[in-house]
C-alpha cells in the first residue's frame, strides 16, 4: 500500500534530498538544462516549478521565500530577472523532461530536464512550420501571371544584351 507517500525519497535522509534537490534547482536556474536520472528529473519538477511560479510575483518576501528554498543569492537574482520575464505569461508548465538512452555503469534511466522558453531549438522548429503553412497555400491565378510576366520580361532582357555583345564583335574581328 501507498498510505501518505506523496513524494519519491530517492534512497536518501530528508536533509540530503532537501539539499540535493536545492542543488539540481539552481543548477537548472544557471545553465537552463541538466541531465540526470529520470526520478530525480521528476522529482525536481515538482520542487522547482512552484518556485518559478512564485518568481513571477517581484516582491521581498517572494524573494525571501525563493531564497529559502535555493540558498544562493546569485541564482535568486537570474530567476527574477532573467526567467520569470520569459514565463510571465505561461500558466504553468515551466519544465520539459526528455528521456535519454540508459546510463552505462548502472544501467539507470537518464533524463533531460530544461526550462520550456530557453530552448532555441523547439522556438525554431515552430516558427519555420508557421511559415510553411503559409507558403503551402494555393495562389489565385490572377495573382501568379503577372509574377510569370515579370519573371519572363526579366528573362528577355537578360537575352537582349547577349545577342547584341556578339554583333559589336563581329565588325572588330574583320
Amino acid at each position: 500500500m501507498r498510505h501518505g507517500k506523496k513524494h519519491n525519497h530517492l534512497g536518501r535522509t530528508t536533509s540530503h534530498r532537501k539539499a540535493m534537490l536545492a542543488n539540481m534547482a539552481s543548477s537548472l536556474i544557471l545553465h537552463k538544462r541538466i541531465t540526470t536520472t529520470l526520478a530525480k528529473a521528476k522529482a525536481l519538477r515538482v520542487y522547482v516549478e512552484p518556485i518559478i511560479t512564485k518568481s513571477k510575483n517581484d516582491t521581498t518576501h517572494s524573494r525571501r521565500t525563493v531564497f529559502s528554498y535555493l540558498q544562493d543569492k546569485e541564482v535568486v537574482t537570474i530567476l527574477f530577472r532573467e526567467i520569470a520575464e520569459k514565463v510571465a505569461t505561461r500558466p504553468g508548465g515551466y519544465t520539459r523532461i526528455i528521456k535519454l538512452n540508459n546510463r552505462l555503469g548502472d544501467n539507470a534511466e537518464m533524463a533531460l530536464i530544461e526550462l520550456v522558453d530557453f530552448n532555441t531549438i523547439y522556438g525554431k522548429d515552430t516558427e519555420v512550420k508557421e511559415e510553411k503553412k503559409t507558403t503551402r497555400r494555393g495562389r489565385s491565378k490572377a495573382t501568379a501571371a503577372p509574377k510569370v510576366a515579370e519573371a519572363k520580361a526579366e528573362a528577355a532582357e537578360e537575352v537582349a544584351p547577349a545577342e547584341e555583345a556578339p554583333a559589336t564583335e563581329e565588325p572588330k574581328g574583320e
